[in-house]
């Protein structure tokens, strides 16, 4: 078993993050991520929005590996989270649902509102890798922590990206808007 962590802080808001985080995939960052399906969504007694969805992956392990331990290209884990805006805190907890008895993946992110600045959001990511069974299991564990490593700071990248994308669609927007209001404002005086 290999326990892998990482933090880091966005300079942005945490709705900001938050409404990123939403919209990360498809990203051109992380194109291991193929596809995500919700299938429950709900909105709690507490008013905290609770999700489970089917996240569709290839982990991009070499042929040799996937081989040996039986893998198809597209593998698939169950995520579940929680968003509570009364806190600004936003936990996933995602495991593999390919390959679970032999090689478990269990992560746990959280992104929330930087403890001294407001307009920060601090993630936090922890994952634990377990493989049995398998000859050279700790060969395995530790390629699996390095891919992380590395797919974290992908990660980060996309949401900065989408994050860019959505100030970009809210200035087109607000753009939009004041066209349409400099068009019809004239002529609201002329009735």
């Amino acid at each position: 078993m290999r326990i892998w962590n990482s933090e880091h802080t966005f300079n942005h808001s945490w709705d900001t993050v938050v409404t990123a985080a939403w919209r990360k995939y498809p990203n051109p960052h992380n194109p291991s991520v193929l596809g995500l399906d919700v299938l429950d969504r709900r909105v709690d007694s507490e008013g905290k929005l609770k999700s489970h969805r089917l996240l569709s992956t290839s982990w991009g392990f070499p042929s040799w590996v996937r081989k040996m331990i039986g893998m198809q290209d597209m593998c698939y884990a169950s995520e579940l989270s929680t968003v509570d805006p009364e806190n600004k805190t936003f936990t996933l907890r995602t495991r593999n649902v390919t390959l679970s008895n032999i090689v478990t993946v269990d992560e746990h992110v959280t992104y929330c509102q930087h403890p001294t600045d407001p307009n920060k959001t601090l993630l936090k990511q922890e994952a634990t890798v377990t493989v049995s069974g398998l000859p050279l299991c700790n060969k395995l564990e530790q390629m699996m922590t390095d891919a992380m490593t590395n797919n974290a700071s992908k990660g980060r990248q996309a949401m900065e990206f989408v994050i860019d994308k959505l100030t970009k669609e809210a200035r087109e927007l607000s753009a939009e808007a004041q066209k349409c209001m400099d068009t019809v404002l004239p002529h609201a005086n002329t009735l």
